[in-house]
């Protein structure tokens, strides 16, 4: 099982260069990456993970620079979004950015692609918030045009681009997308338009919502299996060991936000797993 590993790097917290130089090293698969432009003061979401928001919410580096610079110093540990926040971003310069990390980095990259939480964040950007899922779909294809290999025009009901040049194009074509949020129908059925797989947090109740997956999976006529890679994972044997015979091959293990002595002390812990 390959074992990969998130962490909310801050202004506070250890670089990213320090930690992707110490996760090759170590062996670890790769290197996922949250993304929070800011958190408003006057929030009145109730955060999903409890009340009071850690710290790190608000300080979070941007995860493409960051990974940038992760890619800069490895060769060959994996590189990745948990999530992007697809609807606050112009897909146009976005689809730029993802085919730029990942040709740089010799496709590495995964894009996770998540829709929210926090309204007051959205709104900032100009979503609303009922639509944000069918905008999120809409934004995707959107990309998928620009990643073409022929100039490819796209309309949908939120955005448009004409037939254009737009290169790089990301090393494989397009990068791995995997989809997080609760398994359902609506979820699964995101998934199976426009995902590779999908991204559970923690990874609770995969031995019910896998079978049901894998029927949207091939209901939507989709070939071979969808990755299901568990996400922000607090590690132990038998966890992992479940995972395993579930079938899943790559587990992200969640690193705390601290500075490097206690994140270098957490991969000594984690090395077990290897």
């Amino acid at each position: 099982m390959r074992i990969a590993t998130t962490i909310f790097l801050t202004d506070e917290t250890i670089r990213p260069d320090r930690l992707a130089g110490e996760l090759e090293q170590r062996g670890f698969h790769g290197l996922y990456l949250p993304e929070h432009t800011h958190i408003p003061a006057s929030r009145e979401t109730p955060a999903p993970m409890g009340e009071p928001l850690p710290d790190e919410y608000g300080r979070c580096l941007d995860p493409f620079v960051a990974l940038g610079q992760a890619a800069a110093v490895t060769e060959g540990l994996r590189l990745g979004t948990g999530i992007t926040l697809v609807a606050q971003h112009d897909p146009i310069d976005l689809a730029k950015r993802i085919a730029t990390l990942d040709f740089l980095s010799g496709g590495r990259f995964t894009l996770g692609v998540g829709f929210g939480w926090n309204v007051e964040e959205a709104a900032d950007h100009g979503v609303r918030w009922s639509t944000r899922r069918d905008l999120v779909r809409d934004r995707m294809a959107l990309m998928r045009a620009l990643w073409a290999p022929e100039p490819t025009a796209y309309e949908g009901p939120f955005g448009s681009v004409r037939a254009s040049y737009a290169h790089p194009k990301p090393a494989g074509g397009a990068p791995r997308v995997l989809l997080g949020g609760a398994a359902g129908p609506r979820l699964f059925s995101d998934l199976t338009a426009y995902a590779d797989g999908w991204l559970p947090i923690g990874g609770h109740g995969l031995g019910v919502a896998l079978p049901a997956l894998r029927t949207a999976w091939t209901a939507a006529g989709r070939t071979g299996e969808p990755a299901v890679v568990p996400f922000a994972v607090r590690p132990a044997p038998g966890k992992l060991a479940h995972y395993r015979d579930l079938g899943i091959d790559e587990v992200v293990l969640q690193l705390p936000p601290a500075g490097e002595p206690e994140v270098l002390r957490t991969l000594d812990d984690y090395a077990q797993y290897l």
